[in-house]
């Protein structure tokens, strides 16, 4: 596999560093934030979390940190752009979601039409609402048995591009949230012989490209923007991401859209603990090759165990049986919990009631731990937390209940029916109606019903199962438990 070959020390974490001598100085902070780094003042701030990150919370625009020329932020970003294979990297202090919106509406100045993976994250279609875009949707190959989506092939994106030839931009995601890798060169390809740039949310792949053992990141391999999730699993702090810009035919037109995008989307107030998180996590990846090496070492023994003991599944064994995914990311885990007698929700929830174990997502029929990069998971401990999971249900294996439900049909754009005039009515009343949402199942936020899109009984059904679940949710919906949704002012469709 291809890895960075930075140009400069990457054992430097320059923004970081001057952060923290400047918060090492005796200052009278007569400035925002209100704290004013004073722990007799803020107390009851200064037991939850230490006295540190409130010296370390210091704001925007200050000489020798983020002002001057040049300055710390300056190689910070520079650092991060070499380390990923970047013509230039972004900070963003509002996750990977930031990034999708501003990818987003860069591309508004290409064209007026789209082309997105369905499964795309649910902040892609809010990009969509506020960009007013038009979108043509992909579709992914889904396991109907587990209920989950990969990616797109590059000859069904090959084929939508065809269709639509006012097209701006190509948008589609690898990984998957459960470790599906896609043909990103392919894909690459199909959207440049289309004449359209690839946007590649590659908010779980973060760390790809950094080990010989990772598969190459989506910019080695062609990608022209890149959204990268780092909190997930290179080790920033929660709410921290970067956006890489590849410097191919694209770049010249694209970076000025983006650095636009950017200043409306990015807080005036950026927090310094996120943004040196990003680089010390950048720090951290680039030069840490052999932690790498043992936490994948450290999900292969997982793997290994699972396989073993014969009561559950690792769901990546059979990732062969689908022609989209090119690879797996050996730092994820997921885990067929059927073959075990379990659901996957009541696995989650018995594990963290239990055991104090905590995986990251959870489906009807599965779980996926998450290796961090640098992280030390203890096999065994999770391992052993797994095994003694009780068998509720009996001994057979249990069905998926919750498979996925079929997209309604487009009525009208995202857009426009996001700010058309609409009601909110009993769910049951909605079917046959244009939504006014985006409702995604969490976990994973793939969106299920796209705000222009009819809503259909299966769909209902689908959310109800999923609130009643444990630890069930519905993003985007208009109460909880789903009773009611919020739909076009206009009649029923006769579909």
């Amino acid at each position: 596999m291809l890895f960075p070959r930075p140009l400069r020390d990457q054992h430097r974490a320059p923004y970081a560093e001057a952060v923290e001598a400047h918060a090492r100085q005796d200052w009278l902070r007569l400035n925002v934030p209100g704290h004013a780094a004073d722990p007799t003042g803020s107390d009851r701030l200064a037991h939850l979390m230490g006295q540190t990150p409130l010296r370390l919370d210091v704001p925007p625009l200050v000489e020798g940190l983020d002002l001057g020329d040049p300055n710390p932020m300056d190689e910070a970003l520079q650092l991060a752009a070499e380390a990923w294979g970047a013509r230039r990297t972004w900070f963003l202090t509002n996750g990977a979601s930031q990034g999708n919106r501003i990818a987003t509406l860069a591309a508004r100045s290409l064209g007026r039409t789209r082309v997105v993976q369905r499964s795309v994250h649910s902040s892609v279609i809010d990009g969509l609402v506020l960009s007013g875009l038009n979108a043509a949707f992909v579709h992914p190959s889904v396991d109907a048995g587990l209920g989950i989506a990969h990616g797109v092939t590059p000859a069904d994106l090959a084929q939508t591009l065809a269709a639509h030839q006012d097209t701006a931009a190509a948008h589609v995601v690898t990984p998957s949230y459960f470790g599906a890798v896609a043909d990103v060169r392919g894909l690459a390809e199909a959207a440049h012989a289309a004449g359209v740039p690839l946007i590649v949310d590659e908010a779980w792949g973060s760390h790809f490209g950094f080990h010989p053992d990772l598969p190459s990141n989506a910019l080695d391999h062609g990608a022209d923007l890149v959204v990268s999730s780092t909190h997930k699993l290179t080790g920033s702090l929660t709410q921290s991401a970067m956006l890489h810009l590849a410097d191919g035919a694209f770049a010249d037109v694209l970076e000025p859209l983006i650095q636009r995008a950017f200043h409306l989307t990015q807080s005036t107030s950026a927090s310094a603990l996120l943004l040196a998180s990003l680089d010390v996590a950048r720090q951290t990846l680039a030069t840490g090759r052999k932690r790498i090496a043992g936490s994948i070492d450290a999900a292969e023994d997982i793997r290994r165990a699972i396989r073993s003991a014969g009561r559950f599944a690792v769901v990546s064994d059979d990732f062969d049986r689908f022609p989209d995914i090119a690879a797996s990311d050996p730092l994820r885990v997921p885990i067929d919990t059927r073959s075990g007698g379990i659901s996957g929700h009541e696995a989650r929830r018995r594990l963290m009631r239990d055991h104090r174990v905590m995986v990251e997502v959870a489906t009807d029929s599965a779980v996926v731990a998450v290796i961090g990069a640098c992280s030390d998971p203890q096999p065994a401990r999770f391992v052993g937390a797994l095994h003694a999971l009780p068998v509720p249900l009996g001994e057979q294996p249990i069905p998926s209940l919750l498979r996925l439900p079929a997209p309604g049909p487009v009525r009208m754009t995202t857009r426009q029916a996001f700010l058309a005039s609409s009601r909110t009515v009993r769910a049951q009343e909605a079917i046959g109606r244009i939504s006014a949402d985006t409702l995604a199942a969490y976990p994973p936020g793939i969106p299920n019903i796209l705000p222009g899109e009819v809503v259909t009984a299966e769909l209902v059904d689908f959310f109800h199962r999923t609130v009643a679940a444990p630890n069930g949710h519905v993003r985007g919906a208009a109460d909880p438990g789903v009773v009611t949704m919020r739909v076009v002012r206009e009649g029923p469709l006769h579909l």
